[in-house]
């Protein structure tokens, strides 16, 4: 048998299922992205909120491509399981706020239709940073003129994707499509719709044949859906909604809802993301499968240490950096989180502009060093081969792969001309860095100790120069 509404009951007594009505309310929130991370994240919290017994807290969700995992949870009326292990222990929960699904790509005008439907008020995003894109801010335009056509009150749209401003980069995409004729619906929008920042954290791996068997023998039934995630987790969004009474709901439930939520997306996004990026790309190069591989090598976890110690702490502005940094380092060890350095790897070049640039132009700018980002530079240059350290090949999934192999493919017969080639990119490292000779001699080094010594090697070597 499968987790579905029917099997509920016969789940074992310490695994809690959804203790309200699921069938007689309509979804008062649209997901769009429905991977992984929203299910064990933003999903759990409505599933708070429901549970409290507030009912306009159920989801839509959308999936923006692919049909597969939206069958799957529509076939377990879209409930799922979560386990939830650390160092403190493991239990497993089935949280039951996703109602309705469907998919953007062939179903397109009932996403649209759904936004504008009466009883929305929020949608949330998780697209990755590559799904910002004109199409997805043409199918929330066509959906915010329905509503402001019909008189309907205006929405939250939450982006929850690691981008910096995410919730003014979203607004700004929506405003670029408008046309000539849609002034009222701008009007409209500016008065009434809310676009807040936020950030969002928990490490919530892909789904894995183990999780699923381990699934099996909690619960009892098969579940095609169930995901594995920590006990740790995060949620700052900017107070302004289109229903201010939402802060406080959403306080309630551990959401940490602020004016400033730009110190912990920066945080967010140099700390956890830009370790993780690192680690990702050695991982794939050495061989190691998982980022708890990696963080569990000595000369791994000390790189990681002081990257977030010494080149990014240096221009955060959140506080508790140091308990942040050293609560990571703990996170990354979860033996429960299977996290595939390959899956962290993707999108490598939509994602490193975000997470290393800013750091090393605080270091130059402040006289400091920058070695371990020039390392993980080099160590990214390297990863564009396409095979690890032991021969074993392995794809680039990333927008970028054909250019980014182009240029990596010659790198043993002309490392510095390969260096310069990569480190010439402005869509991966702004503007600045580019023409900086320090930076361009120091991964020009680290490169030539990786494909010379490996990564391991040239990592120790930094750690002694650095000591």
């Amino acid at each position: 048998m499968n987790l579905s509404a029917s099997t509920l009951p016969s789940l074992p007594a310490s695994i809690h299922p959804p203790a309200y009505d699921r069938t007689t309310h309509v979804p008062g929130v649209l997901h769009l992205g429905l991977g992984a991370f929203h299910r064990a994240h933003q999903a759990m919290v409505f599933d708070q909120l429901l549970a409290g017994g507030d009912t306009r807290w159920g989801i839509h969700g959308v999936g923006m491509t692919r049909p597969d995992l939206v069958n799957q949870l529509k076939a377990q009326d879209g409930l799922y399981a979560v386990r939830i292990a650390d160092g403190q222990g493991v239990q497993w929960q089935v949280p039951g706020a996703l109602w309705r699904t469907n998919v953007a790509a062939t179903e397109r005008d009932a996403v649209v239709q759904a936004i504008a439907a009466h009883s929305t008020r929020w949608v949330t995003l998780t697209v990755t940073e590559k799904g910002y894109t004109p199409a997805l801010a043409q199918l929330l335009l066509d959906s915010l003129r329905l509503r402001q056509q019909a008189g309907l009150p205006g929405i939250t749209i939450a982006s929850c994707d690691n981008l910096q401003g995410n919730g003014h980069k979203l607004q700004a995409l929506v405003k670029a499509a408008a046309t000539a004729q849609d002034a009222d619906v701008l009007r409209w929008l500016d008065a009434h719709c809310a676009f807040p920042c936020s950030m969002v954290d928990r490490i919530v791996p892909a789904a894995t044949p183990e999780v699923m068997t381990a699934a099996q023998e909690a619960l009892g039934v098969q579940d095609q859906c169930a995901l594995s995630t920590e006990g740790f987790w995060e949620w700052v969004i900017e107070d302004r909604f289109a229903e201010p009474a939402d802060a406080a709901l959403l306080q309630s439930a551990g959401v940490r809802v602020t004016s400033d939520v730009h110190s912990y997306e920066e945080a967010k996004l140099r700390m956890l993301n830009g370790s993780h990026s690192a680690m990702a790309l050695m991982g794939a190069v050495t061989g190691r499968p998982f980022i708890a591989s990696c963080i569990g090598e000595p000369h791994i976890r000390e790189f990681v240490y002081r990257l977030m110690s010494r080149e990014v702490a240096p221009h955060l502005s959140r506080s508790d950096w140091a308990d942040y940094r050293d609560a990571l380092i703990a996170r990354f060890g979860n033996p429960y989180l299977k996290h595939s350095v390959h899956q962290i790897a993707t999108d490598s070049s939509q994602k490193i502009p975000q997470r290393w640039p800013p750091s090393v132009l605080g270091q130059i700018a402040q006289g400091a060093s920058f070695e371990h980002h020039a390392l993980a530079a080099a160590v990214f240059l390297r990863y564009t081969l396409g095979v690890d350290e032991q021969g074993q090949a392995y794809a680039l999934n990333d927008p970028q792969a054909e250019s980014l192999m182009a240029i990596g493919a010659t790198q043993r017969a002309e490392p510095e001309a390969c260096v310069r080639a990569l480190l010439a990119r402005e869509d991966l490292w702004g503007k600045a860095l580019p023409g900086n000779v320090a930076w361009t001699a120091r991964v020009t080094h680290w490169h030539q100790q990786v494909l010379q010594h490996g990564v391991d090697a040239a990592i120790q070597q930094l750690l002694q120069q650095e000591a």
